[in-house]
């Protein structure tokens, strides 16, 4: 948020070190999956505030940062947002889905019981800022909102693999409940939630497969 230019400061490393770095990377986040059983271990507060501004060092249209990132530890207001997601879901579960939709989910074996919402230490709610609002209660314009804070997600969760953490991107359908839940303002929606903890001792995720390069990439 400034007019002046500073200097990168960006030593460019050789070749090797640049595949090296990459392949690790990628490796490293090849074995990211998401959990839905948690473990009761705690974890500081202070890892959770570096993966959040992990997160928020993405770019965003016109370096608006239109993102909000709220930490949830309160048991009390977990069990809410328990209690008004699992709501929604069984809405979703039981008539808002397609036959298509829940033939599906089939293969994960969900269902609209989310108990990972009071079992995870964490919750990170991210919301956006479909624009943002002056001390004088004026309007300032957000750019490529949903885009930019689409890509703040994406560090958010690989800052969580990367710090030896797991999550879940949880979207109950619809959100509104948690803008009420936690008091935010008309400019934010709510964009996603995330569980955040270590996963419970024993557990297991669905056997997947990863889509090939050549399904993923075009080259031209």
């Amino acid at each position: 948020m400034t007019d002046s230019f500073i200097p990168l400061n960006y030593n460019p490393p050789d070749d090797e070190a640049v595949v090296k770095s990459a392949q690790a990377f990628r490796e490293r986040m090849n074995t990211r999956r998401s959990v839905r059983l948690f473990s009761s271990r705690q974890v500081p507060v202070q890892v959770i505030e570096s993966v959040i501004m992990t997160a928020a060092s993405a770019p965003s249209g016109a370096n608006k940062q239109p993102w909000t990132f709220c930490l949830i530890g309160d048991p009390v207001i977990k069990e809410k947002i328990r209690e008004a997601a699992e709501k929604e879901e069984y809405e979703n579960y039981h008539g808002r889905m397609s036959d298509e939709w829940l033939k599906d989910l089939e293969k994960f074996k969900t269902d609209w019981h989310k108990e990972f919402l009071t079992e995870a230490p964490w919750l990170i709610v991210l919301f956006k800022k479909a624009y943002d609002v002056s001390k004088n209660e004026s309007r300032a314009k957000n750019y490529y909102v949903n885009e930019s804070v689409g890509i703040a997600a994406g560090f958010l969760i690989a800052a969580i693999h990367m710090a030896g953490l797991v999550t879940l991107t949880h979207t109950p359908s619809p959100m509104n409940f948690l803008q009420h839940i936690l008091g935010r303002p008309e400019n934010e929606r709510p964009f996603l939630l995330l569980p955040v903890g270590y996963p419970a001792e024993g557990v297991t995720v669905p056997d997947i497969n990863r889509k090939s390069i050549d399904e993923v990439l075009v080259r031209y």
